[in-house]
């Protein structure tokens, strides 16, 4: 028996990295997914990537609209949610004293503002003893130069992971965090200006690693999909690191 069979998943930030990882597992386990993206072009890539068992609806985390819209379709077409990973995030360099109020803003809106009320707007749909996990980072436990705003964005996210496991607890709603470390993704090397600085940028993080080498996005879906399934039917609250023991060392 497939590990998550029969059950209705969504997942933001699903048309690349972490998330199509993640969404290409949850339909290799069973279930039906729907995906979101900000870029109806990289969404239909995703969908023919995925294959089957996947709808897709553009839209922004940071867009309540655009949330109402996505719970309306998961209604409309399964009427159920079994599983949500809030996986949208954003995150750019910026140092104290160049920090710009549409940097905190856009950064708080999307990672903050977007992951609250993707879940809070979820919850109707939610069948009792479903699964929630919360993209945070390592990023929220270490300190990293330049990335104070995004540090901070991910350390909320991961007390989102306490304080809803109670605001859920009666309805056995289990809420998790997962923590990626140094994932080789697309996002990572658009924070850097060129191929140059990004091959830079990855010899520095590797030399953080134990394991000495960057992770995939594919090894951060495993644990997803742990988190998603029963598997984890007695775990709620935790922060899975999923770093080759960056943060830990």
């Amino acid at each position: 028996m497939n590990k998550l069979e029969g059950k209705v998943a969504v997942i933001t930030g699903g048309s690349s990295g972490i998330g199509l990882a993640t969404a290409k597992r949850f339909v290799a386990e069973g279930a039906y997914v729907f995906i979101t993206g900000r870029r109806q072009s990289e969404l239909d890539v995703a969908v023919r990537d995925i294959g089957k068992n996947v709808t897709d609806v553009q839209g922004d985390v940071s867009n309540l609209a655009d949330l109402d819209r996505l719970y309306s379709i998961v209604k409309q077409q399964q009427g159920r949610i079994n599983i949500l990973f809030a996986n949208a995030g954003i995150g750019e360099f910026s140092r104290l004293g160049e920090i710009s109020e549409a940097h905190f803003d856009q950064t708080f809106g999307v990672n903050v503002k977007g992951l609250l009320f993707t879940v809070q707007k979820a919850v109707p749909l939610f069948k009792d003893g479903g699964s929630i996990i919360l993209n945070s980072s390592i990023a929220a436990s270490k300190g990293v130069d330049g990335f104070s705003v995004y540090s901070a964005s991910k350390a909320a996210v991961r007390s989102f992971a306490r304080t809803l496991t109670v605001d859920l607890r009666y309805r056995k709603i289990r809420v998790n965090a997962i923590s990626p470390g140094q994932i080789d993704t697309r996002a990572l090397n658009d924070l850097m200006q060129n191929e140059e600085q990004s091959r830079q940028l990855k010899k520095e993080l590797v030399s953080t690693v134990p394991l000495r080498r960057m992770g995939t996005p594919d090894e951060v879906a495993n644990g997803v999909t742990f988190l998603a399934s029963d598997e984890s039917s007695y775990i709620t609250g935790i922060e899975l690191f999923v770093d080759g023991g960056a943060a830990q060392i």
